[in-house]
């Protein structure tokens, strides 16, 4: 098949560092790519892959430091109108900035939704039945009914660049985007009731200089709460597999969490609110544990070393594998393309 993907133009792909959503649109360009299909990533220029890459701007959005980044999405539009019967399928990953475009293009579209479905992005979906909407978990396809959801399909990880350790250091670990709903705040706490060694590592956008200055470095002394700054795949990977326990207490509606997977993927249970895609992922008590507060969560940790950091790789070995997402997706692919033939 002839498949274009659409990226999100703020991250390159993949990302140097943040960036669940990039990485999800790496590893299923380039296993699409292994698999013998045609596929054209539009992308940002610092990006890298073995598709055919069409750079929409030299740098990635967050660091070309632009005045209207918001611009350089038209740009990308205009380039894919002009290449669209280049494609059999276009396989979005931009949600509300394809959804208006949407109208004009000849081609299918698949749409992944990587964001929780909030109100106004419900509006607008709803607005554009032709999309062919993918959710990434049950929960976040239960709560956006009325979309053309035609699938759920989970996030998928190549597990074998995923250490497993059975023998992890003495500390928690918090890794994510610095933003209040991601629970820094919650997790120093946490730590701090426990009496925990606590490391944080993530990456800080601008706009939330503030949150992390007077919210968060109050609470960091360097010695049991340790902010390490943004971690690369490498050392994410090392922070992951020597944690104890990866700890997720997550404030808002989780479409899914690949964090989550990726702890699990090294052997390191999770400890998260019961939000969102949370149950989906973690099995409680076996995988990690589900909890309603701080203090439920200080209880669990108690019990982490209960817990059998193998089931904890398995469980993604069996449920979350990329060659199963990637399989679903080129299914679907194929079934839409049907369709439209018989149609």
């Amino acid at each position: 098949m002839r498949i274009a993907q659409i990226a999100p133009l703020w991250i390159p792909i993949p990302p140097y560092n943040y960036g669940g959503t990039e990485l999800i649109v790496s590893w299923l360009t380039e296993e699409l790519v292994r698999k013998g299909h045609q596929v054209t990533l539009f992308a940002s220029g610092d990006s890298k892959t073995s598709a055919r890459l069409i750079p929409i701007w030299p740098k990635s959005l967050w660091r070309a430091h632009l005045s209207v980044p918001h611009a350089v999405f038209g740009l990308m539009y205009k380039k894919i109108f002009e290449m669209q019967n280049e494609f059999d399928i276009i396989h979005d990953h931009c949600e509300f900035y394809t959804a208006p475009y949407s109208s004009f293009l000849k081609p299918p579209i698949v749409s992944t939704i990587h964001h929780p479905m909030y109100e106004e992005m419900v509006v607008l979906f709803k607005k554009f039945p032709n999309i062919n909407y993918v959710a990434i978990s049950k929960s976040q396809r239960k709560s956006a009914p009325g979309v053309n959801f035609v699938r759920t399909i989970y996030h998928g990880l190549p597990i074998e660049k995923y250490s497993f350790n059975d023998s992890p250091q003495d500390y928690l670990l918090w890794l994510s985007k610095l933003t209040p709903p991601k629970g820094p705040a919650e997790a120093i706490e946490v730590a701090k009731k426990a009496g925990e060694k606590l490391i944080l590592s993530g990456n800080l956008l601008k706009e939330y200089g503030d949150y992390f200055e007077y919210r968060l470095k109050p609470l960091i002394d360097g010695k049991q709460i340790q902010f390490v700054g943004v971690a690369d795949f490498a050392k994410k990977i090392e922070l992951f597999k020597n944690a104890k326990a990866f700890l997720y207490p997550i404030k808002r509606v989780e479409p899914f969490g690949l964090v989550v997977i990726e702890a699990m993927a090294c052997g390191t249970p999770v400890i998260a609110y019961k939000e969102g895609a949370m149950s989906e992922l973690i099995k409680n008590g076996e995988t990690g544990f589900l909890v309603s507060n701080q203090e439920e969560m200080v209880e669990a940790i108690k019990k982490v070393h209960l817990i059998d950091r193998r089931k904890c790789r398995e469980s993604v070995e069996k449920n979350f594998p990329l060659r199963r997402m990637v399989n679903r997706y080129e299914r679907l692919y194929k079934k839409i393309l049907r369709q439209r033939k018989d149609g």
